[in-house]
């Protein structure tokens, strides 16, 4: 394989970003990049992400633990940002020790990390039970949004304070008091034991305090003496909760700036900002896809692309590319370079659209508009260019790909004014192309 033009950046950080609607491809890239940096740090979200990694002829998909793990010279670190399911951490911690590789010495988890706790993840079904139609905002059901409710109305349980038994349980009880009262009262349901929940979380204290430290304080010291460092996002840019498509959005901040917020590396330690993108578009749950196929060529790249979520499993809709969307995300996020992936789901389509601007109640725009009323009436504008109907994998540089697929490439660098330096032509680790 040609050798990557990454560079290492001189005791700096990178942040890597899903510039889509999430499902990019960014485990297969973080676990590439990984043996270019000393330490990998996932900074929001939680285990309603999944991130897919193959090699040595397996398939591991990560929800929490970052991607960095199978690299056995790399530290990997769970972040304040990350809301934990402990009973998740604990399956993947197994999951990982039982394919060969150390977790403990090699992992280390956030003090400050907000807990998921029983009553989030009911919470969360019921919530959206309760809904219909469109209203529905799609989530996995995993406790993600209830337990950053609580983390910013000031009521959530931290990794700390699995510490103290009576911290815990009187923040367990003044928290049950009004979550019973919404699952009794509002949703007709049993309501929660607050007693069951203290010992199987005094339990899982016992487990996981071999990893906790303070990982702020943890990551600058290491950026001191010269570390490097790789900051790894969930989910998508346009499903931020400040700037994607509110109302259908994640409850964090996977944009570049919530790298800051959820690790604790300051802004002036950020060296660059890759963008992850796939070479067509799909987006998971409710919400406005304006190059969303309903019809047998959308079929043939979900079959083609296995675009099932590697989180709940649900099919995936699919589109072409959108660079009115993929402007934006770059601005937002200031993505210096591009990861390409999923090349090779398109390398048996005749002709393929790429969206270029909307029209909108007849008038063309080229700006992404994030409110979902507007956003549900663009109508895409698409750009035709010739199909390779041939394969990359072997490629082992951009000038042995097929000359139509370089085409494709470069009118994607040329349009949207950043440099493609990584794509992905299939699946496994080698089957990638620098540029």
């Amino acid at each position: 394989m040609e050798e990557s033009t990454f560079s290492r950046p001189a005791a700096s950080a990178t942040v890597l970003v899903g510039t889509q609607f999430g499902d990019e491809g960014k485990g297969k890239l973080v676990d590439y990049l990984s043996d270019q940096y000393d330490i990998v740090v996932r900074y929001q979200g939680g285990a309603n992400a999944g991130h897919t990694i193959c090699f040595d002829g397996k398939t591991v998909v990560l929800h929490l633990i970052p991607s960095g793990i199978f690299n056995k010279d790399c530290i990997c670190v769970i972040g304040n940002g990350v809301v934990i399911d402990p009973n998740a951490l604990m399956e993947e911690i197994q999951k990982v020790e039982e394919l060969g590789y150390d977790v403990k010495g090699r992992l280390f988890i956030s003090h400050n990390a907000h807990l998921i706790m029983p009553y989030h993840k009911r919470l969360d079904s019921l919530s959206e039970s309760s809904l219909s139609g469109e209203q529905k905002i799609g989530t996995t059901g995993r406790g993600i949004g209830p337990s950053y409710e609580d983390k910013f109305a000031r009521k959530g349980i931290r990794v700390v304070d699995l510490l103290n038994r009576e911290v815990l349980k009187e923040k367990l009880r003044e928290n049950l008091e009004a979550k019973n009262k919404l699952i009794s009262k509002v949703y007709e349901k049993e309501e929660i034991d607050v007693e069951a929940i203290i010992g199987e979380y005094e339990a899982f204290d016992k487990v996981i305090d071999p990893y906790v430290t303070n990982t702020q304080l943890y990551l600058n010291r290491q950026i001191r003496a010269g570390k490097t460092v790789l900051l790894e996002g969930a989910q998508g840019c346009l499903l931020d909760v400040d700037h994607g498509t509110y109302p259908f959005v994640t409850s964090s901040n996977p944009t570049s700036g919530g790298a800051c917020t959820g690790s604790g590396v300051a802004p002036n330690h950020i060296g660059k900002v890759i963008g992850v993108c796939k070479a067509y578009t799909t987006r998971v749950g409710n919400g406005a896809f304006p190059t969303e196929l309903d019809d047998e060529t959308g079929e043939a790249l979900g079959r083609i692309g296995h675009e099932f979520g590697a989180t709940t499993g649900r099919k995936r809709r699919c589109g072409w590319i959108d660079l009115v969307a993929l402007r934006y995300s770059l601005v937002i996020s200031g993505v210096t370079e591009l990861a390409l992936t999923k090349l090779d789901v398109l390398d048996t389509f005749e002709e393929i659209r790429v969206c270029t601007s909307y029209m909108l109640d007849g008038k063309e725009i080229v700006d992404f508009p994030t409110e979902h009323q507007t956003l549900s009436r663009v109508q895409p504008v698409y750009k035709t260019l010739k199909g390779w109907m041939a394969s990359n994998a072997n490629a082992k540089s951009f000038d042995e790909m097929h000359p139509n697929a370089q085409a494709y490439v470069s009118f994607l660098e040329e349009a949207l004014d950043v440099p493609v330096t990584f794509i992905s032509v299939g699946p496994g680790r080698d089957e990638t192309v620098f540029k």
